[in-house]
Parts: C-alpha cells; structure tokens; sequence
C-alpha cells in the first residue's frame, strides 16, 4: 500500500506501483466461468489470491462489475460465461417512478458477495490495496433510463439532475459498504462519459462524482476516477472533480493524462493495451507495452494497470511478462535496447461489402463487456429497423485478430465506433436514432447517385 500512497500523494516512487485491474479474469484462474466467479465470495476470495501469487501487484480491485448497482436497482441482466452480465432492461423507461427507487442495502442482490470476499482478502492481505468499484453516476444512470438520457439532457434537463443526484447517492451509499467492509480505494469507473462533452460533464457529471470523492476524503481514503475510450476531452473536466487518481485506457494518450493531471495536483494510472496486446500478443509484445508506460509515465503519480478490467483468457505469461518489467531493472533495459518487429497487417476488404445493401461496421471492444460498446450497438440496430433488409449491420470486436485487423482497414482510432459503407460515422459517440436514419438515408442517396 505505501507505493500507492506515495503516488496518490505525488512523491517520488522507488519503483512504478502495479495494479492490475482482475475481473473475471480471476474466474480463469481457478477454472469457473464468470457468472459462477461472480456470485461466488469463495470463488471470488480464490480468484484473486492467485492473481496476488502470480502478479505481485501493489493493488487489486476486488470485483469489477458495473452492473451490481443496477441489478439491485431493478435492472434486467443477461450473463455470459466470458464477460460480466450485460443490462437488458432499463427502469425507468419501462414505467418505474425514480421516487419509488430506494437506496440499495447491504443485504440487497450481490452486494453480500462482494463485501463477504472484501472481509476476506482484507484478513489474507494486510498489505495489499483493495479497490473497491462502483458505477459511476452516469453509468449508473444510463443503466436505469437507457439511451434516452441523451435526449433529456437537452429536452428535460432537472430529471436529469433529479436521477445524477440519487445515482451519487447509491455511490456514497456503496461505497461505504466497501470502506467498512476494508477497501483502501474507492474507483468510480464512470465508462458512458466518454459519450458527452465537457460542458455536459461539469453540467450533469462533476457536482455529483465530486460528491462522493469528497465522501471518501472525509473516510480518509482513496479515490480513483475510471473512464474508458475516447474521453481525452474531459480529463481536464475529471481532475476539477478532485479525485485522488485518474484512470484511462490506450484511447488516450499517457503523456497527455500525465502533463493535466499532475499540473492539476492529480496523479494518473493506465493504460497498458487491454487486448491487441495482453489478450492477443505474447509476452514480448507485453513487456515492451509496459516499458513503454513506465518509461512515459515515470515515477511520480503513475501507478501501471491496464485500461480496463482483463479479458477472462488473458494469458498469464503475458500478465507476468509485465510483472517483470515492474520488478527487474536489468530486463527492462534488455527490452528498451530491442529493435521494433513486424505488425499485424489490415483486413483485405474485397468481398466485404454487398451490392444493394448498406453495410455497418461497428468497432467496440465487446459489446457484451463494454457498456459504451453495448449501447452503441443497441442504438445502430433500433435505427436499422426502418429500413426492413437493406441494412447489414457487422460488430467486429478488438477482443480478436480479425477485429484489430478490421480497425485498422478501416482507419477506426477509437472504441467504439460506427462505420457506415466504409467510411467512419460515429466516433465514441452514441448519437441519437434520427441521426443514424439520417447517415443512413445519406448513404442510400449516394448508392442512387
């Protein structure tokens, strides 16, 4: 814990602390699948002690899993065996009242799981930095409404701020289930921000995040705020939430993170490649990766993770391989000394589009994992379904070769993003269902042309 203190506090760290963010990849480790990882303390508790064995980390969420609130919220969920459930239904776009929701309780929906295995860990790893994950308000709040918030945030803007202010109230509330049960870290992995600008944020996002960072700081703990994709435009915007950390993915450049959030008194983690790197490539690939943000990064306020919680079949030779890299001084200069290899080529797209028919091709990271993904792809194909069978509608997941192959083809930089017949249409944005009819009947205009 003292490394991750001394980065929270911006003091100078004798080496780079290492957080690996295990989800179900911890499912992996002990031979269960996610949802049996998930609504298990004892497997959960089993999960991360190997995880603590094999990476040596400075720090470990003990579950991630943005969907526990949303669930106890009345949230339907559909569970996979790879991925954390995914949210199929919405609250209150489906009649519920937001008056007659309640905050959640100890006792409610998965939540006995997750701070029965926090006690436990706790006890086994003194030493150790607990995360503790909550969904961060937004999120949170585009579980219960869906996609419609986007709307009402123009159209009916008080709801929006009647349903942000509760949802910081279930993250105060959550997280002090956490900081009782043993948590160091409260994180507010808030993925859906990505999806607004900065006005919007300081508007509908910053009075409440900075609620509950401020609720952790009177804990006398530990804050991290999590964002994932191409949310390079609100860092500013989540450092003047006054987290302890900020935390983001390879959408963003480090070196950006790093120059406003140590100017801002922050200090930053991330953002090792999630996937065409930890998931796909080998441990060579890895432990450039890593030196690669240590050597960005430094030694003041970093603290190395991945951008996201790891895919369940992440190798664990290319996990350690970056575990070396944290702890052997002498590997890493052998790495920093190798000259660069080959890359992976493009996708060949001779025969991939259809004659009379708009193909969409939608880039995510999965939309069973990814909730931006997810809604992404829930959007695309609700605007679809006006125009019958003239729409071919393709999501390509970076999670495989073919997926990072077909990013690259296509000239995609960010996660997720919607092209239509090739050309790139929705970047990290989930826009409106008229707007897709609109690209839609654009494109159908130049077909006819």
């Amino acid at each position: 814990m003292l490394l991750l203190e001394q980065a929270f506090s911006l003091k100078e760290t004798k080496r780079t602390p290492w957080v690996p963010f295990v989800g179900v990849h911890g499912g992996k480790l002990i031979g269960v699948d996610a949802e049996s990882y998930l609504k298990s303390s004892r497997n959960i508790v089993d999960g991360i002690t190997k995880a603590v064995n094999l990476y040596k980390p400075d720090g470990i969420p003990v579950v991630f899993d943005l969907q526990i609130e949303a669930e106890v919220l009345g949230c339907k969920l559909i569970w996979s065996k790879e991925n954390p459930p995914a949210v199929v239904s919405h609250p209150l776009s489906d009649g519920t009242v937001l008056s007659t929701l309640r905050l959640p309780e100890k006792k409610d929906g998965r939540i006995p799981v997750v701070l029965e295995a926090t006690m436990e860990l706790r006890n086994r790893f003194p030493d150790l930095a607990l995360y503790g994950l909550i969904t961060g308000p937004f999120t949170l709040a585009l579980h219960l409404l869906g996609t419609e918030i986007f709307m009402k945030l123009f159209e009916d803007p008080d709801y929006v701020h009647q349903l942000m202010d509760f949802c910081a109230e279930v993250g105060i509330k959550y997280s002090e289930f956490l900081l009782d049960a043993g948590c160091d870290v409260i994180a507010v992995v808030d993925p859906m921000t990505s999806q607004i600008d900065p006005a919007s944020f300081e508007t509908f996002v910053s009075p409440y995040a900075r609620r509950i960072f401020e609720y952790v700081r009177i804990r006398k703990k530990y804050s991290s705020f999590f964002v994932c994709g191409h949310a390079q435009q609100n860092i500013e915007v989540m450092c003047d939430c006054r987290p302890d950390n900020i935390s983001i993915d390879e959408n963003i450049p480090l070196d950006f993170v790093k120059e406003i959030s140590l100017k801002k008194g922050i200090s930053f983690g991330g953002n090792l490649k999630l996937t065409s790197v930890l998931l796909l490539g080998n441990e060579l690939d890895s432990r450039k990766d890593a030196i690669h943000c240590l050597d960005l990064g430094g030694k003041k306020g970093f603290i190395i993770a991945p951008g996201c919680d790891l895919p369940m079949d992440t190798p664990i030779t290319n996990l350690q391989a970056v575990t070396g890299m944290i702890y052997d001084k002498h590997a890493r200069q052998v790495i920093r000394e190798m000259k660069p290899t080959a890359s992976l080529q493009p996708m060949n797209l001779d025969g991939h589009w259809v004659d009379g028919k708009i193909v969409i091709d939608i880039i995510t990271l999965d939309s069973a994992s990814c909730a931006p993904c997810q809604y992404m792809v829930e959007a695309v194909k609700k605007a679809s379904e006006s125009f019958e069978d003239i729409v071919v509608i393709n999501e390509h997941k970076i999670k495989d070769i073919n997926g990072i192959r077909m990013m690259m083809a296509l000239g995609v930089q960010n996660l997720p993003t919607t092209c239509i017949n090739g050309r790139i249409a929705f970047i990290s944005h989930i826009p409106p269902k008229n707007e897709i009819e609109k690209a839609i009947r654009e494109e159908l205009a130049l077909k006819v042309i």
